[in-house]
């Protein structure tokens, strides 16, 4: 028996296909869940390296000391201004979702701001489409894009053999889990 369920109601993600549409970037106020703060000692290239290239929008600004970054609900980032950055991206990496339309056209957007900040797209055994971005601060960002699912891949083996299985096509399950 598998301790996973299908929970998709409560994600803004849509679900993969080939005619899958981003939701609007969300401007609602709520408590986040989880955010990135990043530092950065330039906050207006920042600023518009996320906001040109990575399509987030600035939901809100404190004039020459923070800006708040969203995409969808829940794709929150928090520039900081900072003396410095460093030098080098770091190993770690943060993720946001989008979907398969949004790929080519966020690797051509980074690229025309910063030519090599862009590496991929390359797709995954998990069954997504990432592409890896180093921002103007030294941020490892992963814009990753669910692939449909299709249940003779090996993508969907090398689920199975974890564990995951592919959710009904129905969402709303998840009552009794809530």
């Amino acid at each position: 028996m598998s301790d996973y369920y299908n929970a998709f109601e409560i994600s803004p993600v849509p679900t993969p296909g080939p005619d899958a549409t981003p939701p609007e970037p969300f401007r609602g106020i709520y408590g986040m869940p989880a955010f990135v703060t990043i530092p950065t000692s330039d906050l207006a290239a920042s600023v518009d390296f996320w906001t040109r290239g990575l399509g987030f929008i600035n939901l809100f600004s404190i004039p020459g000391r923070l800006v708040h970054l969203r995409r969808w609900a829940f794709q929150d980032v928090l520039l900081v201004t900072a003396e410095s950055v460093p030098a080098q991206p770091p190993a770690m990496s943060f993720s946001f979702a989008c979907v398969l339309s949004q790929v080519d056209s966020l690797v051509e957007a980074c690229r025309t701001l910063r030519p090599n900040s862009v590496d991929g797209p390359r797709d995954t055994p998990w069954n997504t489409r990432d592409v890896e971005v180093i921002t103007p601060e030294n941020a490892r960002i992963i814009i990753t894009a669910a692939k449909p699912f299709d249940p003779a891949s090996q993508e969907a083996r090398n689920l199975a053999a974890i564990g995951i299985t592919p959710p009904d096509l129905g969402r709303g399950d998840n009552e009794e889990h809530a």
